[in-house]
């Protein structure tokens, strides 16, 4: 765990320092935790979809502490889509193009290996209504 604090984007969070006090997504996605660690994932319904790692006070942290990052999408119909994510371009996140994701009833596993330790999610995709 990294001692420094991170300012949270939103004013009403600004200054947490309290481990695991600032849930809120950096980057327009979901903030899910694993221990000490966050990771924030986003679904981008044109296919783009992202992860983020950050320690327990939301400090970014390099795409590198994680390997073997790969989300499985599975929709209502067809045959599930396996995305292995790579490190990107600035070395902040990890990155999948896939095919759209739209509709209800679609599921996403997500599994990376963290500092040596697999670990894996289901999260249901969910498209925010307007």
């Amino acid at each position: 765990m990294v001692d420094k604090a991170l300012k949270a984007v939103d004013p009403q969070h600004a200054g947490i320092t309290t481990p695991h006090g600032d849930h809120t997504p950096h980057h327009n996605g979901m903030v899910l935790m694993n221990g000490d660690f966050h990771y924030e994932v986003v679904f981008d319904p044109g296919g783009k979809h992202r992860i983020w790692f950050s320690d327990a006070v939301r400090e970014d942290l390099p795409a590198s502490l994680a390997s073997k990052v790969m989300m499985v999408v599975t929709r209502k119909t067809g045959p599930p889509e396996s995305l292995a994510l790579a490190i990107d371009d600035s070395g902040e996140s990890w990155v999948a193009a896939g095919q759209p994701v739209v509709g209800d009833d679609v599921m996403v596993k997500v599994s990376y290996e963290l500092r040596g330790a697999p670990f894996e999610v289901e999260i249901p995709f969910v498209v925010e209504k307007r």
